[in-house]
């Protein structure tokens, strides 16, 4: 049952607001002035909040002001007698939902109130997802070389500095990618990932730089590439080793000159990207063989971050373990599991190839296939299963 909280100094109106409201199924509080409300608002959680404009001690508007200012969650609908446009338009700028007159119109008010409450409800869902996808992207453990890049990353992510990331596979190179973005003045713009791995030789030009109508057979539209859409925030080059040659050297030219020209067209546009790159190669050896441009290697790699391996870091995987095996559970919607000293230890004997990604692989099919607590028992009949 939704909670709606009414400020308001006229006692008649209240009562008839509390009385329509509750019979639509709504809980509702009142506050008879603007500072009572704002205490009110700051004590208890609410799902809308109706305010007056004009009343005594506290008008609506600084009454609106505070709320903001306190990150109070629930939308605010002013209403008044007193209204004009300027005042609606001064109102909704501040950050109120909506703006209605008084006399009220019952019906509006009722719709507006269901709106805001979906508005409210998705912004909360959206609030729940980031909270879920930032812990899928944490970056577990404390060992030294863990605490290096965590340190390299605040240091660097707040600068537009060019960044090339390596690593074995499955260590999390797109991890230090992520944060170095979301820890940047650009993570309110897209981060925009290639894996030039995946990707054919003969369209990756295409799917970096996009293409003109016509350009080649299957172009039936004009289409941006990743350079573009990535404008404003950071495009991560994945893999960037295994990048064809004549796409290196576009690569190298957008970087130079801040320009990209779309696959058969000959319009120069700008773009305004950071780009970090990773790759699993040793691009020094790459560029002795000749698979790599070495001018490219020294544009992008301003900054170095090495990601170690897990074996590197097995003073990690105690943290690593309680961080999947709470993760696990509760994506499974299972009862929590913990793990034995000795499971741990034994976890941490396994040679772990596949780094990261094999570790939490390996947690879940504990997790799964074991008892509320896990043992080295387990570990060694399930941790590099037979066939």
């Amino acid at each position: 049952m939704a909670r709606i909280l009414i400020i308001d100094d006229e006692k008649s109106i209240r009562r008839t607001l509390r009385e329509i409201l509750e019979y639509e199924n709504f809980k509702v509080e009142e506050a008879g002035d603007g500072a009572e409300g704002f205490a009110l608002a700051q004590k208890e959680k609410f799902d809308i909040i109706l305010c007056d404009i004009k009343m005594p001690k506290m008008d609506g508007m600084e009454a609106l002001d505070k709320l903001i200012e306190a990150a109070v969650d629930a939308p605010v609908i002013m209403i008044s007698g007193h209204g004009n446009i300027e005042t609606a338009v001064e109102a909704v700028k501040k950050g109120a939902y909506d703006f209605i007159q008084k006399p009220l119109d019952l019906n509006r008010l009722l719709v507006t109130i269901r709106n805001a409450l979906d508005k409210s409800k998705l912004v909360t869902e959206t609030k729940t997802l980031r909270k879920k996808i930032s812990k899928t992207f944490d970056m577990i453990g404390d060992s030294a070389a863990i605490s290096q890049i965590k340190d390299m990353i605040e240091r660097v992510a707040p600068t537009d500095a060019r960044v090339l990331v390596t690593g074995e596979n499955g260590t999390g190179k797109e991890l230090v990618a992520r944060w170095l973005h979301e820890k940047s003045q650009r993570n309110a713009a897209p981060l925009i990932e290639v894996n030039c791995a995946a990707i054919p030789s003969e369209l990756i030009e295409s799917e970096l730089f996009g293409h003109e109508k016509g350009a080649f057979t299957s172009a039936v539209a004009q289409r941006k590439g990743k350079f573009e859409l990535a404008e404003g925030g950071t495009l991560f080059l994945d893999e960037i080793g295994d990048m064809s040659l004549s796409a290196q050297a576009k690569v190298l030219r957008a970087l130079q000159e801040n320009k990209i020209t779309r696959v058969g067209g000959d319009k120069e546009i700008k773009v305004n990207v950071r780009v970090v790159a990773a790759t699993n190669k040793d691009l020094k050896k790459e560029i002795l063989k000749g698979n790599f441009r070495e001018d490219l290697y020294h544009r992008l790699g301003v900054i170095l971050i090495h990601v170690p391996s897990l074996n590197e870091r097995t003073e990690d995987i105690p943290m690593l373990s309680e961080h999947f095996l709470k993760m696990i559970c509760e994506e499974h919607g299972m009862p929590a599991k913990s793990m034995t000293k000795e499971a741990i230890k034994e976890l941490q004997k396994v040679n772990w190839s596949g780094n990261i990604r094999e570790f939490r692989n390996v947690v879940e099919r504990l997790v799964i296939l074991c008892d509320k607590t896990i043992t080295d028992k387990d570990v060694v009949a399930y941790a590099r299963p037979k066939g």
